[in-house]
């Protein structure tokens, strides 16, 4: 019962904002379409702002879902895209008593025994959770975010509309198979479920933090590890200024130039360094100590990335910005991306089509996160299924891009990325990863290489001499054919060597 009437909530917002305009069939029917546009009473706003306005009033969980679905550019139109990032989640928070009473259940002790003393106003809310500020019986100040009441009942039953959503959207779409909803709702689903685990997202944070020890760029809480649990996470409380509140840094003689640059390498650094990086860092999440440092809050969304992710994008950023237009289209080839059959010479004539007027612009004014977009958009034309872990890359680049450019007009990109991009590149393909690789390589072989004289032995016992000598002379024949005497007797002599070690062995 409580589905239905969910439901005929959802239909009835949807008439109200006269979202069957989304829905070609309806559209080209002018009878149900004057019949729609008459219950609308939201029609007249364009329909990107009635689709941003119908989730907000739909519900937390419809708003985090538009945000989600704002990522998607390789997907949506523009206009849909600019106007769903739009989205904020200004959710008013639940009662600090059942907040308590939550804390209790989880860590099974009354909140005196846990906290010196608790704040019962919550000092931020959200869709998901709340946080609380507290001090820990031993002195230490903490940060505790507590999971909404019943928040994974509200998920699975509004997902299993959007699921359903999804199935009739690829049906009465005439493009909605291209759309791939069921897809984009699945990815939703999936960063719900990270969300509503606290323990996941403790250990995010504290992989982060070990990452960035010492860092003089960037700080991250320290997880307190004996107050956490899958529905409670206490950390340590971080005390810093807004990144937007751009005039009180410069008071606090902060130089903004130089933030800008370090927002930019700590976003290189956890890309390529560790290929483990922080997927939500919207101004709302990010602040700055008085000296300068950048504060992670808020690790429900991390991406990783692996070593050929990383290979991509460093290969696509520099042959972009070198405009070597076969070389991004070699990227894609290498990584084994672009369906069977597409001709190189055709992915590489559309990828100049489309970039060549970016670089007219100064390199300062040029996004890596455009980039993307822009190659994204071509992938589609070409059937390249396109990563969403690079999908989810390029939102937090264009995040950390348009932090950049608030802080510092003047920042380019290009200049401040491209020393790092390339001494990752050679440390990959020179000497020093070459050292790299025997280094990580090293403790396998330091307990294989033990056991090659038993493996030989046992292979070699395995393989009569009569097969020996038939595969011996099969190979003299071949060699002989190409190569003459000379060939026939080195595979006699060599022949002679194996044998010889399998009686020794």
């Amino acid at each position: 019962m409580s589905n239905l009437l969910r439901l005929l909530r959802i239909l009835s917002v949807s008439l109200r904002f006269g979202l069957f305009e989304f829905v070609p069939r309806l559209t080209h029917n002018r009878i149900a379409s004057a019949m729609l546009r008459a219950l609308a009473r939201e029609a007249g706003a364009p329909r990107a702002e009635r689709l941003r306005r119908a989730l907000e009033t739909l519900g937390p969980i419809f708003v985090k879902f538009g945000q989600v679905l704002s990522t998607r550019r390789d997907l949506l139109p523009a206009d849909l895209a600019d106007e769903l990032a739009k989205l904020q989640d200004q959710v008013p928070p639940f009662p600090a008593e059942l907040a308590v009473a939550e804390i209790e259940r989880s860590l099974g002790k009354p909140l005196g025994e846990l906290f010196a003393s608790f704040e019962h106003e919550a000092v931020a809310s959200a869709s998901v959770a709340q946080v609380h500020l507290a001090v820990l019986r031993d002195g230490r100040e903490a940060a505790v975010k507590v999971l909404r009441p019943a928040v994974e009942e509200e998920i699975a039953r509004d997902l299993l509309l959007l699921q359903t959503a999804a199935v009739l959207i690829e049906r009465l779409f005439a493009d909605g198979r291209r759309l791939k909803p069921r897809e984009v709702v699945a990815e939703f689903a999936h960063h719900l479920e990270e969300e509503v685990d606290l323990l996941r997202e403790a250990a995010n944070a504290s992989q982060l933090r070990r990452n960035f020890s010492g860092s003089a760029l960037l700080v991250v809480p320290e997880i307190y590890w004996d107050w956490c649990a899958q529905r409670v996470m206490v950390m340590e409380r971080m005390r810093g200024i807004p990144v937007s509140q751009v005039a009180r840094l410069r008071e606090l003689g902060v130089d903004i130039p130089r933030l800008a640059r370090a927002g930019v390498e700590i976003f290189f650094t956890q890309v390529f360094r560790d290929g483990f990086f922080h997927a939500d860092m919207h101004p709302g999440n990010i602040f700055v100590t008085d000296d300068g440092r950048y504060i992670a809050l808020d690790f429900g969304i991390m991406g990783a990335l692996t070593d050929t992710d990383k290979q991509y994008l460093a290969r696509n950023f520099i042959a972009f910005f070198n405009r070597d237009y076969r070389g991004v289209a070699q990227a894609h080839l290498d990584a084994g991306w672009v369906p069977e059959g597409t001709r190189p010479d055709s992915f590489e004539a559309a990828i100049r089509a489309v970039c060549e007027p970016i670089f007219a612009r100064p390199l300062s004014e040029i996004y890596f996160g455009k980039l993307l977009l822009r190659l994204f958009q071509i992938s589609r034309r070409f059937n390249v299924e396109v990563q969403p872990q690079l999908v989810m890359l390029q939102k937090t680049l264009l995040n950390i891009e348009g932090l950049g450019r608030d802080l510092d007009p003047e920042l380019d990109l290009w200049q401040t990325a491209k020393p790092y991009l390339e001494r990752w590149m050679s440390e990959q393909i020179g000497w020093r990863g070459v050292l790299r690789v025997l280094r990580h390589e090293a403790p396998y072989w330091a307990s294989t290489l033990p056991q090659l004289p038993r493996l030989l032995h046992r292979t070699l016992s395995q393989d009569s001499a009569a097969t020996l000598r038939d595969a011996l002379a099969a190979l003299a024949t071949q060699q002989a054919r190409r190569n003459g005497l000379l060939a026939v007797l080195v595979a006699i002599a060599a022949g002679g060597l194996v044998l010889a070690l399998v009686r020794a062995l």
